[in-house]
């Protein structure tokens, strides 16, 4: 049984307990509303307690049932119900209290909260927005501003927060339930206090205005956002009845729409890529002690997700000053988290208490797990791993950060090749989600199972790859800017292109991240790789030309734009070299529309997704959505590429 009901004097207590996460299916939802008709006609019974068995309050809806026809009662019923209810209904909550299990606590007359709860309505991530309720009472309870911000956000807050803005009443001292009977007891006979017949508290209308536009600008072009947040503001404007009709159309509608498929796909895919067929039963070993090689802007970024996590961590460079400024580097990361208001002073102190700093090897010798964040050069990293061969232990794993080098020639180098695998962080590495886990030849499944154990710990999404040049991720953005740059030839702009691809969902074009991070960095690599071109290969010179110029990108106060106190600004001068190479080919240049530019760079990101699949390289079509949309900004509520083209 789900949902029971038991008795405690006057106190019924309706306990759900539906493992793992205690999700609103239709037994829960059935149960639920048995139980309350059961309380409702007991005339011993005062107060109900409404709670749940496990390591959480409801923590959402049953996403197995999502596209199936609805089964009654549906969670806007079951709220109604409880809002309905006669006696008194205590919402009693612990864990994660998600989606519909918000609702239903929303839909409670009183809420109590174990001390380390936390409470969210996510569903703007799966393209949708709360469909029982949430926008019409949560704003009735914590404010039209909070209300806003978790409807549109998707984000959670802690119980402190949750009881400073209204959401809850009480937090638990002790034991939840408990704390939740006494709480009960207090209420018996006292009317109701039903959410839906609360105002909404006074607010400055101008300012949630102006936010809700702002949530609009952000979305970029996902609609759920800005959807549920004009929804809550009809919290504020129409009776409860009618605001919740509204929003159970605007659920429905956003449901069948592609944006909500595109983000379960997603979310779907996010699950499938830590399925790794051949570790099935292999169990990842254990990692109790890092240590990272090099503590430029990548290897201190590493570092500060590995403190983050909760590891011992040790740091070489290759000499004083260098591991100075590293530490220096890894200090000020932590730092920022705070003066940011994400962690406190003595989580600071405890981060840097796991910190050593060294010019000594030597010192990782008692490391479980070794990355290298070198310089990305082929001899350096070779003699590096080299040396880590002869200083750690035999069975301790080594990784390499390399972006475009070889890994199967630098496990030519370890000992025991089996323990060596490639971690490929995005920088700034503390902040983005993606590592790329690149298996080598000789990579063993343990070491495979180890490194996605590890990577999930940091509290990133690990997506295996094997070896190619630029593996997933950096190969299809090789082939997003290859196609880009050939419209440049025949008659696009930097900034048309740029404006077409923020249009369709991008955060930045590809020409403003390339003068972002740089475009030195490209014109280093092209220069290598010039001996070994095939001369039959189109090559675009614009970048060469930028890069000659002087244009090396934002710092340099110029790349494919020109940069005036920090704004980014088009630039003739960049127009005039761009028609100069045209000119060179003889190139009669025509105006490229932005569909004509969109459809053209997903045809090439699609065309070298498909070739990754057909060498092994990537295992999933959705893995290669989930390196685009987590590392290079492909907006998520398209699903990517592969989804878009209807390969899954």
């Amino acid at each position: 049984m789900v949902v029971s009901l038991n008795r405690d004097g006057p106190v019924a207590v309706v306990l759900i307990d539906n493992p793992p996460v205690n999700a609103a299916s239709h037994a829960v939802r059935a149960g639920i509303v048995a139980a309350l008709n059961e309380a409702n006609t007991d005339p011993a019974i005062g107060v109900i307690v409404l709670a749940c068995a496990g390591r959480t309050f409801v923590a959402g809806a049953d996403i197995k049932e999502f596209g199936k026809p609805p089964v009654a009662p549906i969670l806007p019923d079951v709220c109604a119900a409880l809002e309905a209810s006669i006696r008194p209904v205590v919402a009693a909550m612990h864990g994660t209290t998600l989606g519909g299990g918000l609702e239903l606590a929303l839909a409670c007359h009183a809420r109590i909260a174990a001390r380390d709860a936390q409470m969210g309505l996510p569903e703007v991530k799966l393209g949708l927005i709360p469909g029982a309720g949430g926008t019409q009472r949560l704003p009735r309870l914590a404010g039209m501003e909070t209300a806003i911000e978790m409807v549109s956000g998707g984000g959670r807050i802690d119980a402190q927060a949750a009881v400073a803005c209204g959401l809850i009443d009480r937090i638990a001292e002790g034991d939840l339930l408990e704390a939740a009977r006494d709480f009960a007891r207090t209420l018996i006979g006292s009317p109701p206090r039903r959410t839906g017949e609360q105002p909404v508290p006074t607010f400055d209308a101008v300012a949630v205005d102006a936010r809700i536009a702002a949530i609009d600008k952000k979305a970029r072009g996902q609609i759920a956002p800005g959807r549920a947040a004009r929804l809550a503001r009809r919290a504020a404007e129409v009776p409860l009845a009618e605001g919740l009709a509204e929003e159970r159309a605007a659920f429905v509608e956003l449901l069948a729409g592609p944006q909500s498929a595109a983000l379960r796909y997603v979310f779907a895919a996010e699950r499938d890529a830590a399925r790794i067929v051949g570790l099935e039963g292999v169990a990842p070993r254990e990692v109790t002690s890092v240590g990272i090689v090099g503590a430029g802007l990548m290897g201190a970024g590493i570092a500060a997700a590995v403190l983050n996590a909760g590891w011992p961590l040790t740091v070489v460079e290759h000499d004083a000053a260098a591991a100075e400024a590293g530490g220096t580097r890894i200090h000020d990361l932590i730092d920022k988290a705070r003066t940011s208001g994400r962690i406190s002073d003595d989580a600071v102190a405890a981060r840097l208490s796991r910190l050593a700093v060294s010019t000594d090897r030597a010192a990782l010798t008692d490391c479980d797990l070794v990355i290298e964040a070198v310089f990305d050069d082929q001899d350096v990293k070779t003699a590096l791993f080299a040396d880590l061969s002869r200083i750690v232990r035999p069975d301790a794993i080594l990784a390499t950060n390399t972006s475009y080098l070889d890994p199967d020639r630098l496990a030519e180098a370890v000992a025991h090749p089996e323990r060596f695998v490639g971690l490929h962080f995005f920088s700034p590495a503390h902040i983005m989600r993606l590592v790329e886990v690149v298996e080598t030849a000789t990579t063993s499944p343990g070491t495979l199972a180890t490194a996605m154990a590890v990577v999930k710990r940091l509290g990133k999404l690990g997506v295996v790859t094997g070896v190619c040049e630029g593996f997933i991720g950096n190969r299809l953005y090789t082939a997003y800017r290859r196609e880009a740059d050939v419209m440049l030839e025949e008659g696009a702009l930097p900034h048309e292109v740029d404006a077409a691809m923020e249009a369709f969902g991008f955060p930045m074009g590809p020409y403003a991240v390339n003068d972002m991070a740089g475009l030195d960095i490209s014109w280093a690599r092209r220069k290598r790789a010039a001996a070994t071109r095939d001369p039959a290969e189109p090559y675009v010179v614009i970048a060469d030309r930028l890069c000659q110029a002087g244009r090396l990108g934002r710092k340099a106060g110029a790349g494919y734009y020109r940069y005036v106190e920090g704004r980014r600004e088009v630039d003739p001068a960049v127009a005039a070299i761009v028609e100069a190479a045209s000119a060179e080919k003889e190139i009669t240049r025509r105006p490229v529309a932005a569909d004509e530019i969109q459809r053209r760079i997903l045809t090439a990101l699609r065309t070298e997704g498909e070739a990754l699949l057909g060498e092994g390289v990537a295992r999933r079509a959705s893995d290669i959505d989930l390196v685009l949309i987590n590392g290079y900004g492909f907006p998520a509520w398209r699903g990517g590429p592969m989804f878009v083209a209807g390969r899954t």
